[in-house]
């Protein structure tokens, strides 16, 4: 052996690239919204262990969301309607860009709007930070009246929109769908057919918590998003829906919890994963199940990561 040579860096068993500078050394992601802006968790997990951290929805200016009750538990899982609550753009730029950076991992930033201008001027305004790595365009809030939902249910839309941001960004652009459509499919192959790089889905089912002794329900908005483990079935069934209606990746989340979990994900088509709420009942969860995927494809005689990823077999 040369005693001069470079020592040769081992690429993790379960790295995955996802087109366009979105390379991740692992298919674990935090999802948005269940992580702020990462500063809390980043004290309870190795964020530098897992593929990336999709931030809380940036809007153009800060809003301050849904008037409280915002949260309620259901059974297996939780109803949010927290409202996009976020600091705003400049804000997001000026005090939280800079501790993303350091966490040594993908930084994915999730867009929110009332329209397709303010889309396109938090994209350009982004555009000019250094130390992000992609956009997750939120489409499919289900909680904001008059906003985000009515651009993911349509076809036409939502080729507009992401045609537009298509136009300002040679970033990773990865378009996040909603279940609350009658064909999640069709919204898929437009935003493909319009430059997206990558899907996320699902975003949350419309929901709804009451007391029947108090004749109330449970959240102020009425309604609001469903997550967690019981809506589990409708994400896999929705992501084999669309990787067998489109070409680009797909990226899966849905009441993941554990390596299973994620692992099931992948059999139907997901190239990576996003863990949303069980973030809340074990901080380090995601960590945790990276480790078990790394694990698994590093092992002798087990299948390679990309030959895995949508072998289910019917």
């Amino acid at each position: 052996m040369n005693s001069d040579a470079s020592p040769q860096i081992l690429k993790p068993a379960a790295a995955v690239s996802l087109g366009s500078g979105l390379d991740l050394r692992s298919p674990v992601m935090l999802a948005s919204g269940t992580v702020s802006y990462g500063e809390e968790l980043s004290r309870l997990c190795d964020l530098g262990k897992i593929g990336g951290i999709v931030t809380k929805a940036i809007s153009l200016e800060p809003r301050t969301g849904n008037p409280p009750q915002r949260i309620a538990e259901t059974p297996s899982g939780m109803i949010n309607a927290i409202g996009l609550a976020n600091v705003g753009v400049e804000k997001f730029i000026a005090e939280k860009v800079p501790f993303l950076r350091g966490l040594g991992t993908a930084v994915i930033v999730n867009i929110a709007g009332r329209s397709i201008d303010d889309y396109c001027e938090v994209v350009s305004r982004l555009d000019a930070v250094e130390g992000l790595d992609a956009y997750e365009i939120n489409l499919s809030c289900p909680n904001v009246k008059g906003e985000c939902m009515i651009m993911g249910v349509s076809r036409d839309a939502t080729f507009e929109i992401v045609s537009e941001l298509r136009k300002l960004t040679r970033r990773h652009l990865m378009i996040k769908l909603t279940p609350n459509v009658t064909s999640i499919s069709a919204i898929a192959l437009a935003a493909q057919e319009a430059g997206a790089d990558s899907v996320s889905l699902i975003n949350t089912l419309v929901g709804m918590a009451v007391n029947y002794k108090t004749r109330k329900p449970l959240l102020k908005n009425v309604t609001g998003g469903l997550s967690g483990p019981a809506i589990k079935p409708v994400a896999l069934a929705k992501v084999w829906e669309v990787y067998n209606a489109i070409t680009i990746p797909v990226v899966g989340m849905g009441g993941i919890g554990s390596f299973e979990d994620a692992m099931e994900f992948l059999l139907v088509g997901a190239s990576a994963i996003q863990i949303g709420t069980m973030n809340f009942v074990y901080p380090d969860i995601s960590q945790r199940v990276a480790q078990a995927i790394e694990t698994h494809f590093s092992a002798p005689d087990t299948p390679e990561y990309r030959d895995y990823v949508g072998s289910l077999i019917v």
